[in-house]
């Protein structure tokens, strides 16, 4: 088949399939920017995924719904059993390893992301890609990048960011790092749960951008806190507050969809408590690193510190709230007490 005239949606979809040769009008003619042929060999049709939590399943079923053919693993297997009865293959990190185009990890922590990389890579065939969309160490990314290189697999570090919702919506932010190839190449698979996919840059400038984002978040949160509480005292209602300011400058998804969360009392997880408090110390250890001082990110980490050590590590990073009413004595569920 050739395609023409075709939009760079187009020409991704039809090569990510092995559609055929796209070509686009050019001057008076046209050019061939795609090619079935060439692009065969670099096809990602079979994806193996490991970590299947909050956010790793959404995007798993994405993907299936997209049409990939996907094997899974999750240290807990159970957490699997629904992809697979859509359709998923279960494998062990290994078989999915040396089965599949291409590795995903959506794991915890950097120390999981090592152990992980350590079980699939010698077993990972020359060609495939492994993608990281665990929120980890940059100079982790950097030296996993090196290693696949030895091997000839690609490598690519994709945090991502938008949370639950962003996941079970498909609408998540990829910021990705690593060769603009490799890139390519993927770009068809996170166009399935993402919405604004980037690469950032070179290895581990994907990790970078997302400790930007947390450091981003820590301090709105923060504020997001302190507003509420300032409100509370002030008699105002704060469901009205929230509707109010959230249309205008201070409007954020920390502001409109966290701080409605803290008002419903509700901090189920979105995103866990301690692995927020993993990306803030990555942040201040990187930005130590190059002697930068970041004191609103420490504080933040220090408020969040005291919430683990209070049993809320497993809580949504919205139970923040938690911590400051205790510091005030309030409580925003109840009816304030006037002095």
């Amino acid at each position: 088949f050739f395609f023409f005239q075709a939009e760079d949606g187009i020409r991704d979809f039809c090569l990510s399939r092995g559609l055929g040769d796209v070509y686009k009008r050019q001057g008076t003619g046209f050019r061939k920017f795609g090619s079935k042929i060439k692009m065969q060999s670099s096809l990602i049709k079979h994806i193996g995924w490991i970590g299947t939590g909050v956010m790793g399943k959404s995007m798993c079923e994405h993907l299936l719904r997209n049409g990939f053919q996907l094997s899974v693993y999750n240290r807990t297997r159970t957490k699997t059993e629904e992809l697979v009865q859509k359709g998923a293959l279960y494998r062990s990190p290994k078989e999915m390893a040396a089965a599949c185009d291409a590795i995903f990890l959506m794991v915890g922590y950097p120390r999981d992301v090592e152990a992980m990389f350590g079980e699939v890579v010698e077993h990972m065939r020359p060609g495939s890609v492994l993608v990281d969309h665990t929120t980890s160490s940059p100079t982790l990314a950097q030296r996993i990048f090196t290693e696949c290189k030895k091997r000839g697999i690609d490598s690519i570090d994709a945090p991502v960011t938008g949370g639950d919702i962003g996941a079970k919506n498909g609408k998540l932010t990829i910021m990705c790092g690593g060769e603009q190839t490799a890139f390519d190449r993927i770009t068809p698979a996170l166009q399935s749960y993402g919405a604004n996919i980037k690469l950032m840059g070179k290895e581990g400038q994907g990790q970078h951008a997302k400790m930007v984002n947390q450091i981003a978040i820590a301090n709105t949160i923060l504020g997001v806190v302190e507003s509420l509480l300032y409100a509370y005292k002030a008699g105002l209602d704060l469901n009205l507050v929230l509707e109010t300011i959230g249309s205008g400058a201070a409007g954020s998804f920390q502001l409109n969809v966290s701080g409605g969360r803290m008002l419903r009392r509700d901090f189920d997880p979105g995103f866990y408590v301690e692995h927020f408090v993993k990306d803030m110390e990555i942040a201040l250890e990187e930005a130590s690193r190059v002697n930068l001082s970041l004191p609103g990110l420490a504080l933040v980490k220090q408020f969040y510190q005291a919430l683990m050590a209070q049993g809320g590590a497993r809580l949504g990073t919205q139970a923040i709230l938690l911590v400051l009413e205790r510091m005030n004595n309030v409580d925003l569920s109840k009816p304030l007490q006037k002095d």
